[in-house]
């Protein structure tokens, strides 16, 4: 008699719809979707006061989608009512107070006196002289692979929502446990 296989079935791994307001998120959203090799789309180009529950329910409407798949909102703290407008939506947070050049500057040192978006450009700039908004130098794509654990630790030291703080952390945890998953199988 023979025996029978019983199918595992596909297995399926999840989407990540990131909705990001401008180039430097996209960019770097795009560099960890190669890093991780994890479906991620991203919609941009949507600011803070224009995204809306519509938009991303109508996006996703576009989309097959599964129960596994997330949704994140990459965005900056830089103008006032954008956490309070993100607070109203569903995804899982991912803001950064000014904005993302600060989580860059984490790869780097720690960070903890309240800076502007200027100032944290200025700084971001004296470190990789070669960056500017939406593009991600090799020698700064280099940084963001070696010193991801260094930038997770002084990002988890800083209070969440205040000036400087990120929670861009949380993608990085999310998409280590997505490639571990993936990996598993």
């Amino acid at each position: 008699m023979a025996s029978r296989r019983k199918s595992r079935g596909k297995k399926i791994n999840p989407t990540f719809y990131v909705f990001c307001e401008g180039q430097s998120e996209e960019e770097y959203v795009k560099f960890l979707r190669s890093k991780y090799r994890i479906p991620i789309e991203i919609n941009s180009k949507r600011t803070g006061d224009r995204i809306s529950q519509r938009h991303i329910n109508n996006y996703l409407r576009t989309r097959t989608t599964h129960k596994k798949d997330q949704i994140f909102l990459m965005y900056d703290l830089d103008v006032d009512g954008v956490l309070e407008r993100l607070n109203q939506l569903d995804g899982i947070l991912l803001v950064s107070n000014p904005c993302l050049e600060l989580w860059f500057l984490l790869h780097h040192h720690d960070h903890r006196a309240n800076i502007s978006t200027a100032n944290c450009l200025q700084a971001l700039t004296r470190i990789c002289p070669d960056y500017s908004k939406g593009k991600l130098s090799d020698i700064l794509k280099t940084t963001l692979s070696d010193n991801i654990s260094d930038a997770m630790e002084r990002a988890n030291g800083l209070t969440n929502f205040s000036n400087p703080s990120t929670t861009v952390v949380n993608f990085i945890v999310e998409l280590s446990k997505a490639q571990k998953e993936k990996n598993k199988n």
